[in-house]
């Protein structure tokens, strides 16, 4: 219901407009990652979540990162990424070594089958999001898109401590 319909104070409800946006939006969260998923995992084996770990890593000069730091990265739980980190390990795609600069963290490496098997994925999962998201935006749309976003993770990030998502 909007304040239009409600006749109520207008920063009680979201107008018309934020409605629909608000709406759009959730529909492309919940849809977009369900899409995303259902490719990895039927052309390359991968999760989205194992896809965006080894996607960070490989990003890393060393194809390193504590795993402290990816937990944040991924905002999720330490034991949640540590699961995912045991399942990547079992396929030789990640390692775990101590961090030699702070022998009190452990660091996720990305091992060279990790890299190929990531190198492998990435043009069909780049194909997938070039037709569900950028096959239908203009040049245009996309700095809008990326401007939103961007507007939308730094709030997030004011508000959450710690859980920067770009660490």
């Amino acid at each position: 219901m909007t304040t239009e319909d409600r006749g109520e104070p207008e920063s009680r409800w979201l107008t018309s407009a934020q409605q629909r946006a608000w709406r759009e939006l959730t529909t492309v969260m919940t849809q977009l990652p369900v899409v995303l998923e259902a490719q990895l995992k039927r052309d390359a084996g991968l999760s989205y979540l194992e896809y965006y770990v080894m996607a960070a890593l490989s990003e890393r000069p060393d194809h390193a990162m504590r795993l402290s730091d990816l937990a944040r990265f991924t905002n999720s739980e330490l034991s949640r990424l540590s699961h995912l980190i045991g399942r990547l390990e079992q396929r030789g795609f990640v390692q775990r070594m101590i961090d030699c600069t702070d022998g009190r963290y452990t660091k996720a490496v990305l091992t060279d089958a990790g890299y190929t098997h990531l190198a492998q994925a990435a043009p069909a999962h780049v194909a997938e999001v070039k037709e569900f998201v950028f096959g239908v935006l203009d040049d245009a749309d996309v700095e809008a898109l990326r401007r939103c976003a961007e507007k939308i993770s730094q709030r997030l990030s004011l508000d959450r401590p710690g859980k920067n998502l770009r660490s």
